[in-house]
């Protein structure tokens, strides 16, 4: 005998993406692809890999930023027969896609910056600094209309550290430019061009790592799979776990599923009630499957072990 029971816990919301970005998406995108054509051709005037490497980066940022908000636009409908949870699944996709683009950055602005190393030529330092600071604000702006939310919301995240990191590469380059000007070492603007490489390769790591991760299906980062099959099986009249699994449905939901076997008999509906709320307390965990089992379960030749 069995019993599925498909949990959501008191007080459950729509994920992050119900939240209207709208307007802070719309303001970023205009801003930052704006100044992309500036740096870009002021970099060209000034003869500034620095200048250009991080143009080349802003229009990397400018199409995540389009990206990001296309998956939270997705995020937002509702489920249909064919996709039972809706597009929730976009923001993953979206936080990929944006740490993706970041490397291939990474790679243009490297190979770039380690041609010039041999042949720097005449910088306009003046130039580069007064783009640079300008890129400081922009940066700064877009990521303070980005920053509510980040924090739960990889996706929303991934776009907000684009913008931080811009903004400290702009201050770099602004730093280096004033060397130049004060010593002549032009050779410092394509080593620039080279540490932004290294700065965004930094930022993005743990954002393709995460977006992978998510994308398989693995436990979400700072969810134990053991702390979890232990809570559950210290309720009361819960003998044992088996099939546990938990993923995410989103950058912003996670979800559970698993067998308890309870020789006594079915707890009752308020008694699943309770565990969702508290598995939605403890470890953040939206959306729980818990299927009841009375006996305990014989998995047949073919059946692969899932036993927690």
């Amino acid at each position: 005998m069995t019993r599925h029971d498909h949990l959501h816990p008191r007080g459950h919301t729509q994920p992050h993406a119900s939240r209207n970005l709208t307007a802070a998406f719309a303001a970023g995108i205009a801003l930052n692809l704006g100044f992309v054509v500036v740096e870009a051709i002021y970099g060209l005037l000034a003869n500034s890999m620095a200048l250009i490497a991080d143009a080349g980066h802003n229009l990397g940022d400018v199409l995540g930023l389009v990206i990001a908000w296309i998956a939270i636009v997705l995020a937002r409908r509702a489920p249909s027969q064919n996709y039972t949870y809706g597009l929730r699944r976009a923001t993953i996709l979206a936080a990929l896609v944006n740490a993706m683009l970041l490397l291939a950055a990474v790679g243009a602005i490297t190979i770039e910056g380690i041609r010039r190393l041999s042949a720097p030529g005449e910088i306009a330092s003046v130039t580069v600094i007064v783009v640079a600071a300008a890129g400081i604000v922009v940066n700064g702006v877009t990521a303070w209309l980005l920053a509510p939310g980040n924090k739960d919301d990889i996706n929303l995240r991934g776009a907000f550290l684009h913008m931080v990191y811009d903004a400290l590469v702009s201050l770099g380059v602004v730093i280096t430019g004033g060397v130049m000007f004060l010593s002549g070492w032009t050779w410092l603007d394509p080593v620039a061009s080279l540490a932004i490489a290294a700065i965004i390769l930094a930022g993005t790591w743990g954002l393709l790592r995460n977006s992978v991760g998510m994308s398989l299906d693995a436990v979400p980062a700072g969810l134990k799979l053991d702390e979890v099959s232990a809570f559950l099986g210290e309720q009361p009249g819960v003998t044992a776990i088996h099939d546990l699994h938990i993923w995410s449905m989103s950058t912003t939901e996670t979800v559970l599923t698993c067998h308890c076997l309870m020789p006594g008999g079915h707890p009752g509906d308020e008694f699943l009630a309770q565990l969702a709320h508290e598995l939605q307390e403890r470890f953040k965990i939206d959306h729980a499957t818990i299927q009841i089992e009375i006996h305990e379960h014989i998995p047949c030749a073919l059946e692969p072990d899932h036993v927690i």
